[in-house]
């Protein structure tokens, strides 16, 4: 069924934080304003501070590798790549998601070890095989640089540091808003031509009994962010959840990613096994492979050649139609 709602675009765009300062996030009339931390408002110092970071390369130990350098902004903030390279040459853990609506996660990483964005910045920069360096290190070699000399002073009032730096792209993060694809004219604005006929008929596939997609990919966001094993492996030689859970019933599990602008965020699943859209459908029309742990939801389901073609069209349709990136 879709949902009509009225306006392209909120009239009046969401305003996070506090004082003439303020970042104005721009959002779809439809989506809830994101959860921001009252201590690390929203504002046009603190954003541009952090994208001037996320490019930044000196942040990892040999100056060559970016935040940007394992997400790509024309591919929806993600990889292009099954496991991003290291500064030391050595592929990473996992496959690097999209950024997008990462501001509205309960937790990050595909395990959700970390809470927060703010937690999460630590990760990369001091991952032996990410960007192999020290926040504090990195700190000292930029203070005096600008523009984070007078960003840093003119966002938090005080020099750059490791709190800085962390709230700062943390805050940059918050900007990478998803919701403008052509599915979101469709379903929350009423315009019934902004897909074709073959992508809604992917959507009623989709959202449907015959798929059950929506029972995993529900929500705004396209993902409920619980943790689920689908079947990918008979044994995962990555358990998932448990390594931060510690329970064995969570070993290969994952958090359901997003699956916005999925059409640019390829390859996919949590080692970026999967190179193709074609092949994750056919991965969950097949039921996934046995494993104790293997979500319920994951069972077998037929499509016939005009049904696989119309679901991947829809999936083909969940594409931004702009920039994720806000800031100036």
């Amino acid at each position: 069924m879709v949902i009509a709602l009225t306006g392209c675009r909120k009239d009046e765009l969401m305003q996070q934080g506090g004082g003439a300062g303020s970042f104005v996030l721009d959002l779809p009339a439809w989506m809830p304003a994101p959860p921001v931390p009252a201590d690390n408002p929203l504002t046009k110092a603190s954003v541009a501070l952090g994208k001037q970071l996320f490019f930044e390369p000196r942040l990892s130990r040999t100056g060559t590798l970016s935040c940007a350098g394992c997400h790509f902004t024309d591919r929806a903030f993600s990889d292009t790549v099954a496991l991003s390279i290291g500064v030391a040459g050595q592929p990473g853990l996992r496959n690097s998601p999209t950024l997008a609506n990462v501001a509205y996660h309960p937790a990050l990483f595909r395990d959700g070890g970390v809470p927060t964005l703010e937690l999460q910045v630590l990760a990369p920069i001091h991952d032996d095989l990410e960007m192999d360096h020290s926040i504090i290190t990195a700190a000292d070699d930029l203070r005096e640089v600008e523009p984070y000399r007078s960003l840093s002073q003119q966002a938090y009032g005080r020099p750059l540091d490791p709190y800085v730096i962390t709230r700062a792209i943390a805050n940059y993060e918050r900007t990478l808003i998803s919701g403008w694809s052509r599915f979101d004219r469709y379903l929350y604005q009423g315009e019934t031509t902004a897909l074709t006929e073959s992508e809604v008929r992917g959507w009623e596939l989709f959202s449907g009994p015959v798929a059950g997609c929506t029972g995993c990919h529900g929500g705004f966001d396209l993902s409920d962010h619980s943790y689920r094993n689908v079947g990918q492996y008979s044994t995962y030689t990555d358990p998932g959840r448990a390594r931060i859970s510690l329970d064995p019933a969570d070993e290969g599990k994952f958090k359901v990613p997003t699956l916005r602008n999925i059409a640019l965020t390829a390859p996919y699943m949590h080692d970026g096994a999967m190179a193709t859209l074609e092949d994750v459908v056919d991965h969950f029309a097949s039921g996934g492979l046995s494993h104790p742990n293997k979500d319920p939801q994951m069972t077998p389901f037929t499509l016939s050649a005009q049904e696989r073609g119309d679901l991947l069209a829809f999936l083909n349709a969940l594409t931004d139609e702009r920039s994720l990136d806000q800031v100036p």
